[in-house]
């Protein structure tokens, strides 16, 4: 009888294992890199807005900063697709992401569209984000790369133009 407890009792104990295991893989995390898109050079900032499955929601408190200036982003388990953007200034003005820069619409007021990545891909293989705000040149000399589960994208600051529509 006592064999038969102990057996029920690890069965249960491993059982909870399982569950909590399975529970803890519903979150994805990411590291983010943001760095200037002229020399590549991180910047360290906690004021990412972050969006997911395209939804209008954005979540400023998703993602911390590590100690090395990078951002470690936890994303629910039904994650597919991200766009971040980041604040600087006290969260007076948005960085313009370099992967939209081109694209903005010709309308001056207008933003830059946003860009979604899939989570899949930058946890498998790592993503670096086009670097459209300068010429040819630069982007080939800054060679960065992404390793697996890191999403890496380049901004620039507003000029003053843009700054005072904002």
């Amino acid at each position: 009888m006592i064999q038969r407890a102990h057996r029920v009792l690890l069965l249960l104990m491993c059982l909870a294992a399982l569950c909590g295991s399975g529970y803890a893989q519903t979150e994805k995390t990411i590291t983010i890199r943001m760095l200037d898109s002229k020399t590549g050079l991180l910047i360290a900032t906690s004021n990412f807005l972050v969006r997911v499955n395209h939804e209008n929601t954005v979540h400023g408190d998703w993602v911390k900063q590590n100690e090395d200036g990078t951002g470690k982003l936890t994303l629910p388990g039904d994650a597919d697709v991200i766009s971040i953007r980041a604040t600087y200034e006290s969260a007076m003005y948005t960085y313009s992401n370099c992967d939209a820069d081109k694209d903005r619409p010709s309308s001056e007021r207008a933003p830059s569209p946003d860009h979604w990545y899939a989570v899949s891909a930058i946890l498998a293989s790592g993503v670096v984000a086009p670097n459209d705000c300068v010429g040819k040149k630069v982007p080939n000399k800054l060679q960065v790369f992404a390793n697996p589960g890191e999403f890496v994208f380049f901004v620039r600051k507003l000029n003053a133009r843009e700054a005072s529509r904002e």
